[in-house]
């Protein structure tokens, strides 16, 4: 099927832009994409046109603009697990003190659709709209464990295992192992393994077909959550996780968890 060019290199153009960088020069852009300064200026302007890309006028830089806001909005509004989910996440955050996450599956990387800080959280790091990898974090290897046979074939083909700890698993080998035992026991952990000094546990959420469609997380300090306490933390978890599965039309929670 063909693609439309100019489509396309707009399109990567919005996707320069991240955490690393919020704001970039058409010098930056017109290197990133390989493409002649002039034919970025135009595409820069027609994004513009429609609220894509924002320009500061004094830096000259140009940045996400405030449509992908109202674009982004519809797109959670239209993910109901979210509002299922959501008196969940308030519940396990005001119990353990912690920040609550929920997670979904695109492509090859877990996202955060929806978060509640805790009151004793001071893991900053996670933001609703951010990518997490499979490999390295709890959600990411729930939501990979609980995927049929053939979509994590898919989603390991090319996968490229990035060091972040020293702890991080870093082959396919001993990562199917892991998410092996994750299936088995129904939860998920990251161990320092994406963040120093952070500890996550996750578990999955199944709607009413019985497909894992999201992963339910809670975030700790290693310094200041020990396993004992993680443990009764993982307990809340999966009662939550249950009861969202359950308002999603699920009813065979024990065969999977």
């Amino acid at each position: 099927m063909p693609i439309i060019q100019a489509l396309d290199r707009a399109l990567k153009i919005i996707d320069l832009f991240d955490d690393q960088n919020k704001e970039l020069k058409i010098t930056e852009i017109s290197e990133l994409i390989n493409l002649h300064k002039s034919t970025v200026h135009s595409l820069l302007k027609t994004l513009k046109l429609h609220d894509y890309i924002d320009q500061d006028e004094e830096s000259g830089k140009y940045r996400l603009g405030m449509r992908l806001v109202e674009k982004g909005q519809l797109v959670l509004q239209g993910l109901d697990i979210r509002g299922t989910a959501r008196p969940h996440l308030s519940r396990l955050s005001e119990l353990t003190g912690q920040t609550a996450h929920l997670v979904v599956l695109d492509r090859a990387e877990g996202v955060y659709i929806d978060k509640v800080e805790g009151e004793k959280a001071v893991i900053r790091y996670s933001r609703i709209g951010r990518r997490v990898p499979l490999h390295s974090s709890a959600v990411g290897k729930v939501l990979a464990a609980f995927q049929p046979p053939g979509m994590l074939a898919k989603l390991m083909k090319g996968y490229s295992f990035n060091r972040h700890t020293p702890l991080t698993i870093v082959d396919e080998e001993a990562f199917m192992a892991e998410i092996a035992k994750v299936k088995e026991e129904g939860i998920g952990y990251d161990r320092e393994e994406n963040e120093p000094g952070v500890r996550c546990a996750a578990v999955p959420v199944f709607d009413h077909s019985g497909h894992a469609v999201a992963s339910v997380s809670i975030s700790t300090l290693v310094s200041h959550v020990d396993e004992a306490k993680l443990s009764e933390f993982v307990t809340l978890l999966l009662e939550e996780a249950r009861q969202i599965s359950v308002q999603l039309g699920y009813r065979s929670w024990a065969s999977h968890v």
